[in-house]
């Protein structure tokens, strides 16, 4: 297996772009979220699902293998993307192009806020960042793909 290389920060922004609902309903939570599980029962993918929009938990599946801590990662990441209004990987990926980390330089808890891949915010056309998908339990770039391939294959229908 060959490893790709990570995605730039132009192409992380670009994802950004991309990845926008015109609406997110509670069913759209439903239906992305079982879209996760079913990706990662396929790769036997030992993570934890989460979606929150406005404050509220409106999905959340731990599949065999996953953990505790997962949950505990999941929620540190959506706290980046709660505060940044970015996906949590390309806030550690800007703090990474400055030749520093986000531990070192971000003056946040470490134990609150993690800027490891795997939260994407949920943005809504003509609103902004409503909510995030959060998956915990791979390699940090694997659970940042995971969600981007998701939300690519849930918005084109």
């Amino acid at each position: 297996m060959t490893l790709e290389p990570p995605p730039s920060l132009e192409e992380l922004q670009a994802q950004e772009r991309r990845l926008v609902f015109r609406t997110f309903t509670h069913e759209d939570a439903w239906a992305l979220g079982s879209l996760l599980v079913e990706l990662a029962r396929e790769r036997e993918a030992p993570v934890a699902i989460d979606i929150h929009r406005a404050g509220q938990q409106l999905f959340h599946a731990a599949l065999p293998g996953s953990t505790p801590d997962n949950d505990a990662w999941i929620a540190r990441k959506r706290r980046v993307v709660e505060r940044y209004g970015s996906a949590s990987y390309l806030v550690g990926a800007r703090f990474r192009a400055k030749g520093t980390t986000f531990e070192e330089s971000s003056r946040l808890d470490p134990d609150t806020y993690a800027a490891h891949g795997g939260s994407f915010p949920v943005t809504v056309e003509g609103v902004g960042v409503v909510g995030a998908v959060t998956v915990s339990g791979l390699p940090q770039l694997q659970d940042h793909r995971l969600v981007v391939e998701a939300l690519e294959r849930f918005l084109r229908g």
